[in-house]
């Protein structure tokens, strides 16, 4: 089961620790170990685009599947706090910038209001924030990990 949270909401918690990672160049087992290891109990799907990777296992409908299967673990889809297309194709496509990428991104998420629309609630079980880069760095999850913190205070992130 998949479905998109956007709920305004209560206090954050103190000391909110939320992962995150990447599925390329993670074969299956490596992706789902990883998850296993840090006991994920629910994986935030902040792609744009969910169902065309080339990862047959990061496909939305596999993904939700296999979590569920392998982790006992939820899936949900968050595009809210996914980049917009034309930004994504400018950084991906146009070989633009990670810095333009950040700036516009960072413009996006504070126009978005995420951090009034997305609840804290969002994070009270153990999360992972999915991306398909294979580090955080140059990684849109570390903006909104870095955003949220910014706004919330004392959101700590664990990039796998």
């Amino acid at each position: 089961m998949y479905f998109s949270l956007g709920i305004a909401g209560s206090q954050v918690r103190c000391g909110m620790e939320v992962f995150t990672i990447g599925f390329t160049k993670k074969s299956a087992e490596q992706f789902f170990e990883l998850l296993k290891s840090v006991s994920i109990e629910q994986l935030v799907d902040i792609r744009l685009n969910n169902v065309s990777q080339l990862a047959g296992f990061s496909k939305r409908d596999d993904l939700a599947y296999f979590l569920q299967t392998i982790c006992n673990a939820e899936y949900i889809h968050e595009p809210m706090l996914a980049p917009t297309q034309d930004l994504l194709d400018q950084y991906k496509k146009s070989k633009g910038s990670f810095a333009d990428f950040e700036k516009q991104f960072l413009a996006l998420m504070k126009a978005r209001e995420i951090e009034n629309k997305i609840s804290p609630k969002l994070f009270e079980k153990r999360s992972v924030l999915l991306c398909s880069e294979e580090t955080a760095a140059g990684c849109h999850r570390k903006l909104v990990v870095d955003y949220l913190n910014s706004k919330w205070g004392n959101v700590q992130a664990k990039h796998l």
